[in-house]
């Protein structure tokens, strides 16, 4: 089964980007971590059939009325869980550790970070960052395949504006190449 994490779409309209929406046509199942922004944002991605989702902190009351804070399901034998803040950092990830073990989930997707990671350790720790705001990466989405009981992940990188950060660091490394070669 293929499920597509992603989290931190802030969409304003119910408008999904068109590579976006490609990648969730291939899919099984689409877990949304959170701030959809808008019921508008929620319904096209619900449209589908094949939405799980949690509210975020900058979702609408309505989205809050419609949606859980926590989420727990099982696919194939592996049990996930979904929140929107699972923790406050991708390079710590100690509190989503303890999190997922306090859900009793073999996989916690969490969002608001805006930073894509996949982390196995002991449990498997999934921040899909944002395929539309992303901080500090480009934008982007997870793909989780779950096969006789086993989980492998990937981040997949979309087209669209990245954050000034990673547009600072290509220059950088543009010019060291450009100096280099002189």
């Amino acid at each position: 089964m293929k499920l597509i994490a992603l989290s931190d779409t802030h969409l304003k309209k119910g408008e999904i980007p068109p590579q976006l929406q490609s990648i969730l046509k291939d899919c099984d199942l689409i877990v949304h971590a959170g701030d959809f922004s808008t019921v508008e944002a929620y319904k096209a991605f619900s449209a589908s059939g094949k939405l799980k989702a949690v509210y975020g902190n900058d979702d609408t009351l309505e989205l809050r009325k419609l949606l859980p804070e926590r989420l727990k399901f099982e696919v194939e034998g592996i049990k996930v869980g979904v929140i929107h803040e699972g923790g406050l950092s991708v390079m710590d990830t100690t509190a989503q550790g303890y999190l997922a073990k306090e859900m009793g989930v073999d996989v916690l997707i969490f969002g608001h970070l805006h930073r894509p990671l996949i982390e196995k350790k002991d449990v498997m720790l999934v921040c899909p960052g944002s395929p539309t705001k992303p901080r500090m990466s480009n934008p982007g989405v997870v793909e989780l395949i779950i096969e006789k009981g086993s989980i492998n992940g990937r981040i997949l990188t979309l087209e669209g504006e990245s954050c000034e950060y990673i547009k600072f660091r290509d220059e950088l490394k543009k010019q060291k190449k450009e100096e280099n070669h002189k």
